[in-house]
């Protein structure tokens, strides 16, 4: 597992962002998709059938595809910098710090101007706290490591 010292992971911030962007653009663009969709399903549904402009659904089910598989690239590109997303809605981040012999997690969460808190792997967002000094000294914190 890659780990990173507060400094490396407070300047990937604003590619992290702009890919938490993207993705969240496209998940909401997909859902817009997946809407129409549904919407109509439950016309047909409703008027017991109806001639379909099948060419139409195709395009939609394409494009909806289309968006999805952004959102896939876009995660896939996070996760290979060694970054965890928890949840892309809230745009909530984790990155892996080796604090004394231990691995926790800093956390932050898109709007946040810095990263601020930490937990352990096993509390989560819930179990945050404050980075204090032995995070910003960074001599607790043990080298970077490929995954």
């Amino acid at each position: 597992m890659k780990t990173f010292t507060l400094d490396e992971a407070q300047s990937l911030l604003p590619v992290l962002e702009s890919l938490l962007k993207r993705a969240i653009a496209g998940k909401e663009a997909a859902e817009g998709v997946e809407s129409q969709l549904g919407e109509l399903s439950r016309r047909i549904y409703l008027s017991g059938g109806m001639k379909v402009d099948v060419a139409s659904v195709v395009r939609l089910r394409a494009e909806m595809d289309g968006h999805l598989e952004r959102v896939r690239e876009t995660l896939a590109e996070i996760d290979a910098i060694g970054v965890q997303v928890k949840d892309l809605e809230s745009g909530l981040l984790d990155f892996p710090f080796r604090l004394d012999d231990e691995v926790v997690l800093l956390c932050w969460r898109m709007g946040e101007t810095s990263i601020e808190h930490w937990h352990t792997l096993e509390s989560g967002f819930k179990g945050r706290k404050p980075v204090d000094e032995r995070f910003r000294r960074g001599k607790n914190a043990g080298p970077a490591r490929p995954n």
